[in-house]
Formats: C-alpha cells, structure tokens, sequence
C-alpha cells in the first residue's frame, strides 16, 4: 500500500503538504505528478507549482533530484522512503487546487506524486485536521472511500489504486449540503461560497434529474454513493467529472432562494451543468475512448472521440432537464436553439471537421488565439448539433433511438471496462439501427459542411428559423423581423473604459468588414463616422447607416491613432429559433411525441 498524508500547511502561503510513503522503494525510485487531470485536455503540468520538496528514510534525508518536467527520482533509500512535498494552491477552478482563510480544494492530480512502478498498488490517505483556529468548523466532503474519520471528515480514506486517488477531489470548508436519494443510492449536492439558496428545492429537482439519467442507462448507477462538489461565486461556470462526484463553480446567482418559484434561465443553467457532469459519470468516466484506456498522465492522449464523450453528453444535458419534467417543451427548443446558435455563430464549423476538433483540443481549444473563431469548432456545441442530427436521423428511418445505442455502448463499453475503438460508435450505431450511415458521419463527423437540420427537424413537427443576431446573442423567443436590417462591423468586442476592444481570443470573423478594411485583434475602436462609440450605442450608430456603406472607423493601434474605411455589411442570419409547427402530419407529430414527450 501507498501511504498519503496531507496537511494544510498554511493558509496564507496557500500551501499544501504532502508526504508520499513507499515502503521497498526501488534502488533509483522515480515519483511523478501528472501533467493533466482526466475530463481537462491541456497539459497543465501540475509540478510547477511544487515549491519545496525532500526526502528521507528510515529517519535520514536522502538526496532527491528533479529529472523532468514533472517527476523525481531518490536514490540511497532503504526500507521506506518518504517523499513530502509542498504544494502553492490558489487555483480556483475545478481542475486545481485552492487554500486560503475561507476554503481549501483540490484535485488529486495537483498533489499527489506518483511512484513509478506501483500505480496499480492499494492507497491510504490521512487528511489531517488543520489546527488553524479559522478553520474549526470545516468539514470535509469527498466521494472517497472513509476508512476512520471523525465528524468533520478527516482522517483516513482509502483508494484501489492511482487511478481512482486522483478521481476524488475533495471540498474542506464550511459548505452547506442537501441529501436525497435516486433510488437506493445515496446522493447529495455541496455549496461553498457565500450563498442564500433554496437547498431543499435544489436537492428535489436534482433527485428527478438524476433519476432520468440512472433510468436511460437502467438500474442501478454505477456507484454506491454520489456528490456534486459545488462552488457559488460572483462569476465562472464549469464542471469536472469524476467517477463518484463532480467538481462545479457556478455564479450564486443561478441558485433559486426560498420562495422562488418557475424555472428561470439562469436556474436552469445550473441544473444543465448538474446534468452534464451527472452524464458522464457513464459517458467517458466509464464508456472511454481506448486511447483513455489508461490515462497518460504525462503526455497528450490522442483521440478522435471527444465529440462522442462530450458533444453526445451536451445533447443529453438539457434532454434530461424536459425528460425529468422539469422544463417544458418551449424552454427545451429555446435552449436547444441557444446551443445551435453558438455553432452557426463560429465560422471556424467551416474549417475543422469535428473529428479534427477532438484530435487538436489539446492544442487549440484549451488554446484559444486571436484567430480561433475563424479556425476551430468546439467539439462541445457541434458535437451536440451532430448528436441531435444522428437521433432524429435514426429516429425517422428506423425503429430505434440515440437512447438505445447509449444504453447498448454502457453494456458493451461500460460496465466491460473496455476502450472504445476509434470506429466502434460508428459502427454500433448502424448495427443497432440497422441502415447505413456512412455518408452522415462522413459529412457530420469527418467533413465541414453545414447539416441539413431544418429538414431533419421539419420531419418531426419543428420549425428551425435563422434571424439576425449580434455577436454572441443566442436565440429569442421569436425570430427578428425588424426594418432595416441590423448592420455589423464584423468585430467581436468587449467594452473598455474608452472605446470597444476587438477581443484577442475570438478574433475577426473571417472575411468580414474589419478584416477588409485591415483592423486587427487588439485594436481599440473609438469612433464609427467621426463619432465616440460604447457597447451601448454602436447599434444606433450603425442604424443610421445602409449595407455597403463605406464609414470611417477611428482605432487605437497601441500609442498610434489610425483610421480606416469599412464597407457595412448586413449581420449574418446565425441566430436559430425552434418553434413546434402548430399542425404537423399525423407521422411528424408521432415523432414529435416520440422525441419530445407529449
């Protein structure tokens, strides 16, 4: 067994410490921290952020020495070896670690060194109760396996091997909690944060929700307990999945409060991250690509299947939330709209197919540049789109759905352990449908061109419409009808202090006005036609004027003022809404049902 112990060292270093005991350590014992967590497909190296480390054995320090980027190596040691490093955490997102005064966090894999050779060995970890008096009351929240705690939680857990020590992150603070059951399984939602939140509402809406995923995949989950580790804060909004728990930062202001009642956009945002990470407790924690069959803690690990883990699981996110009853059929298509809407608004969709977007993720979308909107797709929104094409289009030529293809990967995939091939989703969906779809994801999967949705949702008794929007607008409850039509510059910007910044990290739409005229990212646009422009009045500047109208455009390039000639054009239709066709065929509304519920 390998033996852990941590210890919050101090709270306003930030510091961790933690020791790592391996007994009959090898001659030249090499220990390594990973460069990446599972579920965040970037290498983050984790070991800068080591700012001290030592070793001893048998009550005598043994030299250490660093051999990469992220691994040790001791020699000279004898019976045991403990190797105790400090760790700096203030990263607060959910694939980091974090302590302060108010909280401490982490992920595994930003704290706990690996011995080489014995991943496969049984863990222990000791987590010590720290003596700081500001942190008397906290407790400890964590899917891992207890094994002597106190009230609070800390003490001894225990894990079957490396693999799973790192799939425990673990909350140590004063949150609050809500308990509820999804069957027999235990379940429960943590907040830390400062928050005035509705816990009982939430934990009743997440009991259904859950239900409805643990009734897709069939009885019973894959878990004997389940807790989604939860951070409300001012701004931030993410997720990581883990095989027991999820890791969420969410803004307070998603949370209903006592008395709230409906089911507002911004609860409903929070209730699909819940969703999501909850899905891939199947898809991708356990249905996991072969190339994830084992993780490569310290290198890329190439796959083509992202779309599959994470696009599939995008669609399901807010199917659930209508499965569950706890949105109805419009908030469904209005938030499936906003989803297309993000695909149509990237013309970077016609310059990387989704299979090529999986592949790169790890060095250009967790690498966003000034040119990315116009080059990538993310693998997140137009695996999503490509998920709701493959259902409808399996739905309508055959007798079968996504949900039965899911349920059969589980079987096969998932509760087998086994990696999926590269080809293997391919091929159990036509097996399981029984048509061939070798063309669909040629284009849907492999090409770039855009789908033909609207006729696939006109099958089913939905309309697909495309208005005008500006930049990151997403769909409304009725399609813009407004004369004349909005005008654009062909920027995305973001307010300053004076002047609208053309963002670094989406860049100008490809071919667009601006990048005509020869503005470029980073510049700092502070009048249109002689006059000062803000975020608020720009429409009404471009109001005044007509498409293929030239207007002088006044930047700030760095110290030097520079002035430009753009030629307006019309803003792209790129907005969708989804509207049910009031008297769809008997076979459309069939489908409809089918698909939507009554």
């Amino acid at each position: 067994m390998i033996h852990y112990r941590v210890r919050l060292a101090s709270l306003g270093r930030h510091h961790f410490e933690v020791a790592c005991r391996v007994d009959d350590p090898a001659p030249e014992q090499r220990l390594a921290l990973p460069s990446w967590t599972p579920g965040s497909y970037l290498l983050r190296e984790y070991a800068k952020h080591v700012v001290g480390i030592r070793a001893e054995s048998e009550g005598r320090g043994v030299e250490i020495e660093k051999i990469s980027q992220n691994g040790w190596c001791c020699s000279d040691a004898r019976s045991e070896l403990t190797v105790t490093a400090e760790v700096f955490a203030l990263d607060r997102s959910v694939r980091g670690a974090f302590l302060d005064a108010r909280r401490g966090f982490f992920n595994g894999a930003c704290l706990f060194l690996c011995p080489d050779g014995r991943e496969a060995e049984p863990v222990e970890v000791v987590l010590e109760r720290p003596r700081d008096p500001r942190c008397r009351d906290w407790r400890v929240a964590t899917a891992m396996d207890p094994v002597a705690v106190d009230a609070n939680g800390f003490g001894r857990y225990r894990a079957e091997n490396y693999d799973e020590l790192i799939d425990h992150p673990m909350e140590i603070s004063e949150f609050a909690q809500v308990q509820f059951q999804v069957g027999e399984v235990p379940h429960r939602l943590v907040v830390a944060g400062r928050h005035h939140t509705d816990l009982q509402r939430i934990g009743a809406d997440l009991s259904r929700l859950c239900e409805a995923h643990v009734a897709l995949f069939g009885h019973p989950p894959p878990f004997r307990s389940y807790s989604f580790l939860g951070l409300a804060c001012g701004f931030g909004h993410g997720g990581l999945e883990h095989r027991a728990s999820s890791s969420l930062i969410f803004s307070r202001e998603d949370l209903p409060v006592a008395g709230d009642s409906g089911m507002p956009p911004n609860y409903q945002r929070f209730l699909s991250l819940c969703s999501h990470e909850y899905f891939h407790a199947w898809n991708v924690k356990r249905i996991k690509p072969g190339a994830f069959s084992p993780y490569r803690l310290d290198r890329r690990n190439y796959t083509r299947l992202l779309w599959v883990v994470e696009g599939v699981t995008s669609y399901y996110q807010d199917l659930m939330l209508l499965r569950s009853g706890l949105i109805g059929v419009p908030a469904y298509l209005r938030r499936l709209g906003e989803g297309l809407t993000r695909v149509y608004q990237t013309p970077g969709r016609l310059n990387q197919s989704l299979a090529e977007a999986s592949f790169d993720a790890w060095d250009k979308y967790y690498k966003p540049e000034v040119n990315s909107v116009n080059a990538i797709v993310s693998y997140y929104a137009k695996g999503a789109l490509v998920a709701l094409a493959l259902d409808l289009t399996v739905r309508n030529a055959s007798d079968t759905t996504l949900d039965a293809v899911m349920g059969e990967l589980w079987r096969r995939f998932g509760a087998s352990r086994e990696g999926l091939g590269e080809e293997d989703f391919e091929a159990l969906v036509q097996a399981i449908a029984g048509i061939d779809l070798a063309g669909f994801f040629a284009v849907a999967v492999r090409g770039k061109d855009d789908l033909p949705l609207a006729t696939l949702l006109a099958d089913f008794g939905v309309s697909l419409e495309f208005s005008q929007g500006m930049g990151l607008d997403v769909a409304g409850n009725s399609a813009r009808s407004a004369a004349p039509p909005l005008l654009e510059l062909g920027i995305r910007y973001r307010q300053r202090n004076a002047g609208l910044e053309v963002v670094a990290v989406v860049a100008v739409v490809a071919d667009g006005p601006a990048e005509r005229a020869g503005l470029n990212p980073g510049d700092l646009v502070i009048a249109v036609g002689g006059l000062m422009v803000t975020e608020k009045n720009l429409q009404k500047r471009l109001a005044r004027l007509q498409a293929h109208q030239s207007v002088p455009v006044t930047v700030f390039r760095e110290e030097e003022l520079l002035e430009f000639s753009v030629t307006l054009a019309e803003a792209p239709r790129n907005t969708c809404i989804l509207r049910l066709v009031d008297k769809p065929d008997s076979a459309a509304l069939a489908r409809r049902k089918a698909w939507l519920g009554a």
